[in-house]
């Protein structure tokens, strides 16, 4: 599927610096911050770019619900299935126009997801390489085949993030695979000057497709980084793909997730007659995006039998100096792992 993170300006959530995450409702512990900017006096609020750990107040909560009950009136069947039919055509339009002029690599990348960077905590060679190696191996055309950490992007659109972790990690183990749902944009990513085949294999790929093949055997990967993609599949599409997804990881291996949270100023920004169904949008080229609560992606990693390492929300307020505008984003961020031990099921 292709990577939602693209599209008109301000609508999309692809941040460039590093987020700052508040606690989640579960209880989670704060990491240490990256950006410790906060807002204490209101009257400064144009005197930088963002602030970051923006609490919501009652009144802007209950605003925000009312907007979007205003606008859940969702199309006819008959036009969400045209959108549904032609996700493919709206992304090849999107990256053609576009190209790989829309984003900047993601350098907080580092920051927010560790296990993306030499010498991570992930510790790639704690893993059983010989049954790995042996899985790979029992099909000679997989690419990687000798690599002893391996990290798949789902929604690569046009790099940015593969390219950073192909700059940024030399170990020479390393393999990076990455597909995209626009063959438009794999195509862009095979034509950079960066683009590697000896530690990087590009293809296309349709997340929502479970029984397409993926180029790696079940069991193989120690990192599968999502961000801004997950939202761009059909809601009833979701649990499916996750859990094809995880039947890649190797025990102990992660599945990392940037998305957008509920009530961010994207879902807020459409106008009626863009609503498909509740939370879930098409934007004027045709493409979609989902917004999700911390307890519905909770509840589609846990049916995919991951367990929680991170479930956090980012509030953060960006702002406009140039034209006195504000604008509040709300993202999700997660960490799911692979049990080391897989789960035998409950004797009945």
């Amino acid at each position: 599927m292709a990577a939602p993170h693209a599209g008109a300006g301000a609508d999309r959530g692809d941040a460039e610096t590093g987020p700052v995450l508040s606690d989640s409702s579960s209880g989670d512990v704060k990491r240490p911050q990256f950006g410790t900017r906060f807002l204490t006096d209101p009257r400064q609020v144009f005197q930088h770019n963002a602030w970051d750990n923006v609490e919501w107040t009652e009144e802007q909560e209950a605003a925000a619900k009312k907007k979007v009950l205003e606008n859940n009136q969702p199309l006819p069947t008959e036009k969400q299935d045209e959108y549904d039919n032609r996700a493919n055509e709206y992304w090849n339009d999107f990256y053609t126009i576009h190209e790989n002029r829309f984003f900047k690599d993601r350098h907080w990348l580092f920051t927010e997801f560790p296990e993306l960077a030499p010498k991570s905590g992930l510790n790639c060679a704690s893993h059983p390489q010989k049954e790995v190696t042996a899985l790979l191996h029992n099909d000679d055309a997989s690419p990687g085949s000798s690599a002893s950490c391996r990290i798949l992007e789902v929604g690569c659109g046009v790099g940015n993030t593969v390219f950073p972790i192909l700059k940024t990690n030399n170990d020479p183990g390393l393999f990076v695979y990455c597909c995209d749902f626009s063959s438009t944009a794999v195509e862009l990513v095979k034509t950079n000057p960066e683009y590697d085949p000896e530690r990087c294999f590009a293809f296309v790929h349709d997340l929502s497709d479970v029984e397409a093949n993926y180029p790696v055997p079940d069991g193989t990967l120690d990192v599968i980084v999502l961000i801004f993609v997950l939202s761009a599949l059909h809601p009833n599409k979701m649990q499916a793909s996750i859990n094809r997804l995880a039947r890649l990881l190797k025990p102990g291996g992660v599945m990392l997730l940037r998305d957008y949270g509920r009530y961010d100023m994207a879902q807020l920004r459409f106008k009626k007659g863009r609503c498909l169904s509740e939370n879930f949008y098409v934007r004027g080229d045709g493409t979609r995006v989902y917004f999700f609560t911390q307890d519905e992606l909770h509840e589609l990693y846990s049916e995919a039998g991951l367990e929680k390492v991170q479930n956090m929300v980012d509030r953060r307020l960006q702002v406009n100096r140039g034209k006195q505008l504000t604008m509040y984003r709300v993202w999700i961020q997660c960490k799911y792992r692979k049990p080391l031990v897989e789960q035998s099921e409950t004797p009945g």
